[in-house]
């Protein structure tokens, strides 16, 4: 059976070493409840990776972003029902604007050195990792199996399989 895909956007906001980070607390029904990550969403009708990125950046932080970069792409497979995603990476340096409440979590101005404490995925940290080393543009294929990720694939190139 065909499942569907989606498209998406994350944005890492850096500023003095620091990344702005969303704590997801406020939706029950969240595949994110609880954990840490960047900012962003779901692609609408129409709309390129730049412009759900700036649309997602300014409805959860009030930040309209002058300058980021297009990272990587990262791809999630997980198990049914979850359908694949398409997640388009960035990291952005400038901005207008003031900081506003979200409707999702909180907001916080994490040191990036203390983000592998958080809760977060694990496959969050190979991205990041990617990030810091400044990694040119990517594609990284991130497949999870009930909620442990299972194979890591970066650039084609099978770089991590877990063994049953």
């Amino acid at each position: 059976m065909e499942k569907p895909a989606r498209n998406s956007t994350l944005c890492y906001i850096e500023r003095e070493g620091q990344y702005l980070m969303l704590h997801r607390t406020k939706k029950e029904q969240d595949v994110n409840k609880d954990k840490w990550i960047g900012v962003g969403g779901r692609f609408e009708w129409g709309e390129s990776p730049e412009d759900c990125l700036l649309r997602e950046v300014w409805e959860e932080t009030g930040l309209t972003l002058t300058d980021y970069r297009y990272r990587g792409i990262v791809t999630f497979v997980c198990d049914a029902p979850e359908e694949t995603e398409y997640m388009h990476l960035f990291t952005a340096t400038c901005w207008t604007g003031e900081l506003t409440e979200c409707s999702e979590g909180d907001l916080e101005w994490v040191e990036k050195e203390r983000i592998p404490e958080l809760p977060i995925w694990p496959g969050d940290l190979i991205f990041l990792k990617l990030l810091a080393e400044e990694e040119p543009f990517f594609s990284l294929k991130l497949k999870y199996e009930n909620n442990r990720l299972a194979q890591v694939v970066l650039n084609g190139k099978i770089i991590s399989a877990q063994r049953r």
